[in-house]
């Protein structure tokens, strides 16, 4: 008889937690759905706001370029620096 009740205990726990999985998957699934179902509402707002502030970058002026191996430059109301101009070398470049 002993068997029997440990077994039951067993199977009780097996279907209490089985219930708990499912009911986290249906949260998982409900929260994920909802989230999308907002992002479709949502995306043609937001990706005019990406556009403007895109635009807004671009177009503020010299301390918002790409410079290669610093990132964007910071706004800092420093002074621009011109670009060395390079001398034209005389040699001829080396082959290996």
């Amino acid at each position: 008889m002993a068997g029997e009740n440990c077994t039951f205990w067993l199977n009780m726990t097996n279907f209490a937690l089985g219930m708990i999985t499912v009911l986290a998957l249906v949260v998982v699934f409900v929260a994920v759905g909802w989230d999308l179902l907002a992002l479709k509402f949502r995306k043609a707002h937001t990706m005019d706001r990406i556009d403007e502030e895109l635009r807004a970058m671009l177009h503020a002026g010299s301390h918002t370029l790409s410079v290669p191996g610093l990132g964007l430059t910071m706004a800092d109301g420093g002074e621009r620096v011109e670009p060395s101009e390079a001398a034209p070398s005389k040699e001829k470049p080396r082959r290996n």
